[in-house]
């Protein structure tokens, strides 16, 4: 049985490993997505005015006169720090002309809070042509979807991918941690005498050597220690990412539908609702101040203390949603993300309400997973152990492509030393 597993821990490792380096190395940067930007980007992301914020929906409706081919789907309520830009989510409108949605070339505006001057516009996630103002955004989006592009009317090829490679990733973590535990053999006296002293110690004794590495070996040797000892080591880390990856890459194909049947989970608004086609987004009954004044009332009665922070408009589900912090606080608690209240944009009843860290059991096991996955539950450290795993996890790949050429080398060289012996055996009696 265990020749079975080597041989799934060596094919499904060799399937899912390129997959695993990239995803390893964008995820070791983008856990520092926000500074990286700031750092490459200071032209959008600050400015040198200093004073009172005009009205962020007045600065949004600057935007959409402007352009009017653009709809701000995202306003930022929340006053920024002195020397901080505001950042305006936009899509674009459907074209009369044609019916089909106009080709604005961008989806982020970002604008001087204090003058209300545009500092820049960006496409957010655009795969071609990577700049210093999408590089970041650029290795987000290649980290869970691969930028596949939609084909026959579906985005999520790249999403579906990954999450089935996180599957084969979280199945061979126990496949990986099985085969480093000491081999059952039965007695055999026929054995050599080192061979049976060696099985011949305690059980731990001999599954020990599999925690270290021997820096005094080959480089093969050391190679496949490598391997072996920090997958033992990080196990536990290993199996987090690939779960949560598998769980947030396929969270309504797999995952909620999973979770439903072991505890309740609490339906979001958008698991009631149907999404529109691209080119038949739904246009607002009621306006963003409308839903603002909605919110902070329903907050106000609910005991809310954070401000509202932001709003925005799912305008393929009719939804708006209202997120309540403090500035520089939007990631919420422990990364799992602000209190959010929804509302209906055709009549402004409540549909629905996010509060981090309540609800069900299963609803928190839910939220938890994004945070687990960036490392944001446990903050800064959080952060750099993550970070530091993608390292591990593209090493880990990399060893494991190496143990399999150098074992495949050495079956081939094997065999060919074979068919020579053959070979010259047959022409012995020849000569």
């Amino acid at each position: 049985m265990r020749g079975v597993w080597v041989l799934f821990h060596r094919w499904v490792g060799l399937t899912i490993a390129g997959f695993l380096i990239v995803s390893g190395l964008t995820g070791a940067v983008i856990s520092w997505d926000h500074e990286l930007d700031d750092l490459l980007n200071p032209h959008l992301t600050e400015v040198e005015s200093r004073g009172p914020s005009l009205p962020p929906l007045e600065l949004a409706h600057a935007i959409e006169q402007r352009d009017p081919r653009a709809q701000v789907t995202y306003v930022p309520l929340a006053v920024p720090e002195g020397g901080e830009s505001l950042a305006f989510s936009v899509q674009p409108r459907v074209d009369p002309a044609t019916g089909k949605l106009f080709e604005i070339g961008y989806n982020q505006v970002f604008v001087d809070p204090v003058r209300g001057n545009e500092l820049g516009k960006r496409d957010w996630g655009a795969a071609w042509p990577i700049t210093r103002e999408t590089l970041v955004s650029f290795l987000y989006v290649l980290h869970y979807s691969l930028h596949i592009p939609e084909m026959w009317g579906i985005h999520d090829w790249g999403m579906w991918l990954l999450g089935g490679i996180a599957i084969l990733w979280t199945l061979d973590c126990f496949v990986g941690f099985y085969l480093t535990l000491p081999a059952r053999r039965a007695p055999n006296p026929e054995r050599p005498a080192p061979v049976q002293r060696q099985l011949a110690r305690g059980w731990w004794a001999r599954w020990a050597p599999a925690w270290k590495i021997k820096t005094s070996g080959s480089a093969f040797r050391i190679n496949f220690d490598i391997h072996r000892a920090f997958g033992l080591w990080v196990w536990g880390l290993l199996f987090m990412l690939a779960f949560t990856s598998f769980s947030l890459n396929l969270y309504q194909e797999v995952f909620y539908p999973i979770m439903s049947t072991v505890s309740e989970v609490t339906p979001s608004p958008f698991d009631a609702r149907e999404r529109r086609a691209d080119n038949d987004p739904l246009t607002p009954v009621l306006d963003y101040a409308a839903i603002i004044d909605h919110a902070r009332a329903e907050a106000l009665r609910r005991g809310w203390e954070a401000p509202a922070g932001g709003v925005f408009f799912a305008r393929y589900y009719g939804i708006y949603g209202v997120s309540f912090f403090h500035p520089g606080d939007d990631h919420g608690s422990a990364g799992v993300g602000p209190p959010v209240l929804y509302f209906d944009s055709t009549d402004g009843h409540l549909l629905g309400a996010r509060q981090p860290w309540k609800g069900t059991a299963a609803d928190i096991f839910v939220q938890a997973q994004f945070p687990l996955h960036s490392g944001r539950i446990l903050g800064l450290p959080g952060r750099i152990i993550v970070s530091l795993m993608g390292l591990v996890t593209a090493a880990l790949s990399i060893t494991g492509i190496v143990i399999w050429w150098k074992k495949r080398a050495a079956r081939q060289s094997r065999k060919i030393t074979q068919a020579t012996r053959s070979a010259k055996a047959k022409l012995a009696p020849a000569e």
